[in-house]
Parts: structure tokens; C-alpha cells; sequence
């Protein structure tokens, strides 16, 4: 399968509503994956490609909330458009709390169903990016000692020299060296640009 087109995942145990979505998606370029069951989905291993997830609400054995809530157990992240054909407001605000990007009642319009899936799709790219600049934020971090980590989160409270040596039963001088160290491994030339920094990693994408 092309990793650098979307996949959309469709979940319906109609056959024909399954055909003719996968018909769909394919002709809009879309690389499809279609699952008459929602148990046939959970076999499969998680996605690491960029997609989303198209699934009925109504299905047997597994509902599509049930479904929702398994898939991310198993690990997926992709963002989910519910399609029904029942009027079920409160599921479709469960759905939504629990992270459906969009929720369409049958019949509705082809532009509708590529609109969500799109506003999906840009959803799931944004979340990406930001898990990919988180790794690399990580990786920066990781270059950091046991001990110039504890610095670096002194440095960040304000602390001076003294008080942090003072803090870590050390000399003032010792400390002055490996917070030039955290400076320089992590390429901040100010306190408040290690904070920044420091925010930006404690905050999960």
C-alpha cells in the first residue's frame, strides 16, 4: 500500500453501502480499506500512514462507539467520521466527546462525506506534525546528563548558580559548567527560551 496517499478506512455491514464507499474514495484517490465487520478492522494492525476512519454507528456485535473506543485501545489515532442512518442525537454526542471529527446521518451528500473525510484527513496531518517536532524535541532533551537534567529544570525555576549548587550539594562552579552545557546542547541562548522549550516538551502534541 502507497504510504504517502491517505487511507480511509470504511467500517459499514451493509455490502452495498461497503462497495459503493470504497467505489467512491477510490475514484477521488483515495487508497480504501473496507471492513464488512467491525471485528474484521481490530484484526488488522494499526495504521502508520496518514488516513481516517469512515464507520457506521448501527453495526452487530460491536456498535460503532464500542468500535471507537477498541480502536484506540489497540492504537490507532486516526480521526473518525460516523455516518447512521438513525437520528441518535446522543450518540452522536458521545462520538464527538470522544473524538469524531464529524457525524453524518444517511442519506447525505457525497461533497458532505468528502468534506468531513478531508477535515479529517487535515486533522490527523496536524497531529502528526506535532508528535513528529515532539520526537525531535525529545531527542534534543535526551542529549542532556542525569544531572545536567536536574540543572536544567532549576535553571528553568529561576534559580541562580549558588541556590541550585546549593540545592544539589555541589560546588557553584560545577554548576556554572553544565548550565553552560544545557545551554549549548540545547541550543537556547536564554533562560526564557529554555522555559519555552521546556513548555513546548511537557505539553503532549
Amino acid at each position: 500500500m502507497n504510504h504517502e496517499r491517505p487511507t480511509v478506512f470504511v467500517v459499514d455491514d451493509d455490502p452495498s453501502v461497503l462497495r459503493g464507499l470504497r467505489r467512491m474514495f477510490q475514484v477521488e484517490g483515495y487508497e480504501v480499506e473496507g471492513f464488512a465487520h467491525p471485528r474484521r478492522m481490530l484484526e488488522r494492525e494499526p495504521w502508520g500512514g496518514p488516513g481516517c476512519v469512515v464507520m457506521d454507528l448501527r453495526m452487530p456485535e460491536l456498535n460503532g462507539l464500542e468500535l471507537q473506543e477498541e480502536l484506540r485501545r489497540a492504537g490507532w489515532t486516526h480521526p473518525i467520521v460516523f455516518i447512521s442512518g438513525h437520528g441518535d442525537v446522543p450518540a452522536a454526542v458521545s462520538a464527538m466527546k470522544a473524538g469524531a471529527v464529524d457525524f453524518l446521518p444517511k442519506p447525505f451528500s457525497t461533497e458532505d462525506l468528502l468534506a468531513a473525510v478531508e477535515r479529517a484527513l487535515t486533522r490527523d496531518k496536524a497531529a502528526r506534525d506535532a508528535e513528529g517536532e515532539h520526537a525531535l524535541l525529545r531527542a534534543r532533551f535526551s542529549t542532556l546528563s542525569p544531572r545536567e537534567w536536574q540543572v536544567c529544570r532549576l535553571v528553568a525555576r529561576g534559580l541562580l548558580n549558588k541556590q541550585i549548587a546549593a540545592e544539589l550539594g555541589t560546588a557553584e562552579q560545577t554548576v556554572r559548567l553544565q548550565r553552560s552545557h544545557v545551554m549549548k546542547k540545547l541550543a537556547v541562548d536564554s533562560v526564557a527560551d529554555l522555559v519555552r522549550l521546556l513548555e513546548r516538551l511537557d505539553s503532549r502534541p
